[in-house]
């Protein structure tokens, strides 16, 4: 089902997901690489925006790499780099709740005596000791800063808890509400778009997660296609209103769609 295009600019930008998108973990999609290539070709800007936390900017563009995936640092805009923006905006000294193989991006970010709390996915912290030492910062007044609030991801050994449970938890017993800086955040977007020379109406976001990212981009004024790779789950796209522009079994079919009728 494609939803009605009347009434949009033309098509200047389009952003990518990552992983469930493009790969899962160390596989790539199958064609992905192939109809980056053929979308690179097109006289469209392509960025890729991402919610990933378990790895730093350029450990993930390494992995990107090595998938034989053309892109560019610059090209790609992720969750963690939105986090310590707002971080050194607001002058915060962090706990930061995330692995460390993240942590890099958070070089030379004040984090002794912490007065705020920034959780991404974090398995190995996710422990009693780490979320009450959390949940104190919190209950004393510390703002509470999720990379995302993803309620599952997908690995290759199948679905896996996100971040977004442990959040909702310290949301729950400190009856606050997190400040959420990544998908599916209208700021992020705008972000993502900013240095693009566009506007929302002239993007389209091609993702496998029906809220955070084509829900998500919606919101923000573009139009989203959903991936049925990755996390997708059947009826994803009756769970968001309006639904996704379209429903594509992969990216290579949503590239295949943006070069027939959106240029």
């Amino acid at each position: 089902m494609v939803s009605n295009m009347a009434g949009r600019r033309a098509l200047k930008a389009v952003l990518i997901d990552l992983s469930g998108t493009l790969h899962v973990e160390e596989t790539a999609v199958p064609g992905a690489q192939d109809a980056l290539n053929r979308l690179r070709e097109a006289s469209v800007a392509v960025k890729f925006v991402t919610n990933t936390t378990k790895e730093s900017r350029r450990k993930l563009l390494e992995r990107l790499h090595r998938l034989n995936f053309d892109l560019q640092e610059e090209e790609l805009f992720t969750s963690l780099s939105a986090a310590r923006t707002l971080l050194e905006r607001k002058r915060h000294r962090p706990l930061l709740l995330v692995e460390d193989s993240a942590l890099e991006d958070f070089t030379g970010i004040e984090t002794l005596e912490p007065n705020a709390v920034v959780i991404g996915l974090a398995a190995d912290q996710f422990n009693y000791q780490t979320l009450n030492e959390a949940f104190r910062l919190v209950l004393d007044g510390a703002p509470l800063i999720a990379i995302h609030k993803a309620r599952y991801y997908k690995r290759m050994d199948g679905l896996a808890l996100g971040p977004g449970p442990f959040v909702a938890a310290l949301e729950y017993a400190t009856d606050c509400k997190a400040i959420v800086v990544g998908k599916p955040e209208k700021s992020f977007f705008a972000q993502a778009l900013s240095n693009l020379g566009c506007n929302p109406d002239e993007a389209v976001m091609i993702g496998d997660d029906a809220r955070d990212d084509v829900g998500g981009a919606q919101n923000a004024g573009m139009l989203g296609i959903l991936v049925k790779t990755g996390k997708y789950r059947d009826g994803d796209e009756t769970k968001i209103h309006p639904p996704p522009h379209l429903t594509c079994e992969s990216f290579p079919e949503a590239v295949e769609h943006i070069l027939k009728n959106m240029l």
